[in-house]
């Protein structure tokens, strides 16, 4: 018999500490080898490093860098594609310099390149090594005297020379990737203001001992997105193209391109970082893929010569957007479920055989308490259709009062071109089993369903993902399963735009907003952003300066006066996407108004909280914040969090 208590008040064995703490990690990056795996992991607990660790078969993880090393690069900003291996040897980027190591297994790291002349002036990424393994090519960002250039280079991978310019000329590049006979270099291109979901083109040349020559475009433009160029085993160049409106697999034969088993799905993913993967190869000519529909993942076997396709049996719907590898007959990826964990896992396609290497977390939860996601389509009220995932508060032990309803907690994913999945998460579990419902909202220019539906966002952002997201509460309560009066909306980046838009530009509906580094000013960010996203908004809003106009009507902090719903602001103070100076815009605004508001910056934090501490403050701030507002008593004792002008 369930013990009723109100809602948000449950206690619950899902601590803010076991949430926060190195417990709970995310895996970037995936490589097999003849005995064993590795991958890169966060390491909350110390400082958000990522470490680069391995497992060979029935032994225990070790790692492969010293304490301290951080496998990180800032190419881009958001990074990815730090790591890259040559048989045993691993080359990687360090954060903390930006350089390049190189890690022989059981020795140090050696720098390969040269100290920058300013900090983190010379950045590396996305890699790839010659098969004598003499040279490395990959991309590099130079920032020197305020302006930032992208182009691939070539360096001795001993370290013995100096790097040089293959290829340049364009805004960005990404996955270089060598023929197997090492004479053949495909790589993608592309210029403001695309986003590489936009239009990238797919190139290819000879490389040699000066550089590329022979140069040529094979595939893409300036509306079609091509996706992970991949050379197979025989030396057959694949890629992922959108021009079906479907990220689908396609081979560069010599009698042309030919689709590979097309599918109204994505075997594809939005190019936010370096070394996404979709597809592998397997040693028999096979092909391992992961496709998304609605959201949803699937991990499939494809006999690249027929089509023919072969799904793979699991529990898994969401698979690591860089976490995918293949070899000779076995498979390695970072995926999860509904009732899965993350993990690292091989899979040995012969036999079936599927071993879990490393879990993101290892705390056991009760089968009964496990709140799992229902996909939900609502009406829009523009005439549309949008998606989410509905998490209803579930407890093992604890139900609500007769004829209460529970709180909902409405997230807006980041981006804002990305998708949410269903994979099961220790955060959204501490929610759901304290008495709070969650709605995860893949509002209009989500990807997972097709590009038409990602490209109803262009032109758009500020409008139709805050409506879709305030629909999707306004559905859920009008079906009677929420609290009309006790909706807060939730998000990070893009999600703590779209919050702050809904409390200023559509205020009504939602009750509370909390915005985790959201941009309040967009004529501030075109002109303070980071060289990716510097043209970003000339698709989602218009061209700027013609199109000022609609940056103003569509900033939150021109809107403000209209904001009197309690708003939590959490900022990282070294954020270089989003400054801390838009947060403050907001906090100057909220506090000549005299609205509800509390504001938390954080050091040492940049673009997404990493640090345990961080991570345990910000959980317990925004239970506290709710609580608060919303007139109920967490069971958990949280730092008291004040609000400015806030009368209960």
């Amino acid at each position: 018999m369930k013990e009723r208590a109100p809602y948000g008040s449950w206690p619950s064995p899902i601590t803010i500490e076991l949430v926060a703490s190195g417990q709970v990690r995310a895996f970037y990056g995936v490589w097999l080898h003849e005995d064993r795996v590795a991958w890169l992991e966060t390491r909350p607990e110390e400082g958000g490093r990522v470490a680069l660790v391995a497992a060979g078969t029935d032994e225990a993880p070790i790692d492969l860098v010293p304490a301290g090393f951080n496998v990180r690069s800032r190419v881009h900003e958001y990074g990815g594609g730090a790591c890259w291996f040559h048989r045993e040897t691993a080359f990687c980027s360090s954060f903390d310099d930006s350089r390049l190591y190189r890690i022989e297994p059981g020795s140090e790291p050696r720098a390969i390149t040269p100290d920058p002349p300013e900090p983190n002036a010379l950045r590396y990424a996305d890699g790839v090594v010659t098969p004598d393994g003499a040279t490395i090519v990959c991309v590099r960002e130079r920032h020197e005297s305020g302006e930032v250039v992208n182009e691939l280079v070539a360096l001795p991978a001993d370290g013995a020379g100096n790097a040089h310019v293959i290829v340049s000329g364009c805004d960005f590049y990404s996955s270089a990737r060598l023929s197997p006979d090492g004479r053949t270099l495909a790589w993608l291109q592309w210029n403001n203001p695309n986003m590489p979901w936009d239009g990238t083109e797919l190139w290819i040349g000879e490389l040699g001992g000066e550089g590329v020559a022979n140069a040529r475009r094979v595939a893409g433009g300036a509306e079609e997105s091509i996706f992970q160029p991949e050379w197979s085993p025989a030396g057959v160049l694949h890629f992922s193209s959108d021009r079906t409106g479907w990220w689908n697999l396609y081979a560069l034969e010599d009698a042309g391109e030919r689709a590979i088993a097309p599918v109204e799905g994505e075997v594809g993913l939005p190019q936010w970082a370096f070394g996404m993967r979709s597809y592998a190869f397997l040693g028999d000519g096979r092909i391992a893929r992961k496709v998304t529909e609605r959201a949803v993942d699937r991990l499939e076997l494809v006999e690249a010569a027929t089509g023919t396709v072969e799904p793979v049996p699991g529990r898994w719907t969401e698979f690591g957007s860089t976490a995918f590898d293949a070899r000779d007959e076995r498979v390695a990826f970072g995926a999860a479920g509904p009732r899965e964990p993350y993990a690292v896992v091989v899979l040995d396609t012969r036999t079936g055989d599927r071993r879990v290497v490393r879990r993101s977390f290892e705390f056991e939860l009760d089968a009964d308490g496990i709140s799992e996601p229902r996909a939900i389509e609502f009406p829009t009220r523009d005439g549309g259709t949008a998606h989410a995932f509905y998490y209803p508060p579930l407890s093992a032990t604890h139900e609500g009062p007769e004829g209460e309803l529970p709180p909902l907690r409405v997230i807006c994913h980041g981006g804002p071109t990305s998708h949410t999945g269903s994979a099961l998460s220790a955060s959204f579990q501490f929610w759901t089993s304290r008495g709070i419902g969650i709605v995860d909202v893949n509002y209009r220019g989500s990807t997972g369903f097709g590009r038409p539906y990602r490209d109803a966002l262009r032109g758009r952002w500020g409008e139709v993902d805050v409506t879709d997201c305030i629909d999707a509460a306004a559905y859920l309560a009008d079906q009677g399963e929420v609290d009309r009066e006790r909706i807060w909306i939730e998000g990070g980046s893009a999600g703590g735009y779209v919050v702050l838009c809904a409390l200023s530009i559509y205020p009504g509906v939602i009750a509370a907003g909390v915005s985790h580094f959201g941009v309040a000013d967009m004529e501030a960010f075109v002109e303070t952003t980071h060289k990716f996203e510097a043209r970003y908004l000339d698709t989602l809003i218009g061209p700027y300066p013609e199109r000022a106009d609609l940056y103003r009507e569509r900033s939150p902090v021109h809107h403000v006066d209209r904001i009197d719903r309690p708003l939590l602001l959490l900022q990282g103070l070294d954020d270089r996407v989003v400054p801390p100076s838009q947060a403050e815009l907001m906090v100057d605004a909220l506090q000549r108004k005299g609205t509800p508001y509390a504001y938390l910056p954080f050091e040492g934090e940049g673009h997404g909280f990493r640090r345990s501490d961080s991570l345990q403050r910000s959980l317990e701030a925004v239970l506290a914040f709710a609580g608060r507002v919303f007139g109920f008593e967490p069971a958990d004792e949280v730092e008291p969090l004040e609000v400015e002008n806030l009368a209960r």
